[in-house]
């Protein structure tokens, strides 16, 4: 099979399985209007997080990477009203875009934009946001995915779900000589979660519109 035909089954799937949403579809618009780039996750990528959420039970969600708030907008739906999402994005003007679709969406009064780099924000989380977080999403820059887990699991209590995007690379990530600096962060991190004793984890291989990736999903015990 090739590209093509990988998006061609996502949209086949995405049309029967997902009801017409404008307000998702103007948040894609508006991403590529400000000239952010095209890395959101799939829709049915987005379906796949907020089912996630929803089955977990989740009422704190920490998300690692907001971009234009796409993939916040399907998790922060997953919450119930008093439900809080935290989303750290680096550029403020991501931060800017994303908060423009969070109103449109309806669910910016769940969400708290935290503008900065990750690895700087994340050690005040603690005390910013006292309880423990029961989803995290991690789908920020791929170099410094290692510290952004050990953050994940210092901001988690016994049963949270951690979930990491973007982790196979098209498949390079089996390549240990590889001078790319995004696998060589993913390959650490896999590393890293395969010796956590504390922390049970798979890999779920994706291929669709987004090409061919996949996501680690991990619970912390």
């Amino acid at each position: 099979m090739n590209q093509e035909q990988w998006a061609s089954i996502d949209q086949y799937f995405a049309k029967a399985l997902l009801r017409p949403d404008p307000v998702l579809d103007a948040a894609i618009a508006s991403n590529a209007n400000a000239g952010l780039p095209a890395i959101d996750v799939s829709p049915t990528q987005g379906k796949f997080l907020h089912l996630l959420a929803m089955i977990q039970g989740a009422r704190r969600i920490l998300e690692i990477g907001t971009l234009g708030g796409y993939s916040t907008i399907w998790l922060a739906r997953a919450l119930p009203e008093n439900g809080l999402l935290v989303t750290l994005e680096a550029d403020p003007r991501h931060a800017e875009v994303a908060r423009q679709n969070l109103e449109r969406a309806g669910v910016a009064g769940k969400v708290q934009i935290v503008i900065g780099r990750a690895l700087e924000t994340l050690p005040g989380l603690k005390s910013r946001f006292q309880d423990p977080f029961d989803l995290v999403f991690i789908d920020a820059d791929k170099v410094n995915t290692p510290g952004y887990f050990q953050w994940a699991l210092k901001l988690s209590r016994p049963g949270t779900v951690i979930v990491t995007d973007n982790v196979v690379r098209k498949g390079e990530i089996t390549n240990a000589t590889s001078t790319d600096e995004s696998v060589i962060g993913m390959r650490r991190f896999t590393e890293m979660i395969g010796k956590e004793e504390g922390v049970s984890a798979t890999v779920i291989q994706t291929v669709g519109t987004k090409g061919y990736d996949g996501f680690v999903i991990a619970r912390v015990s």
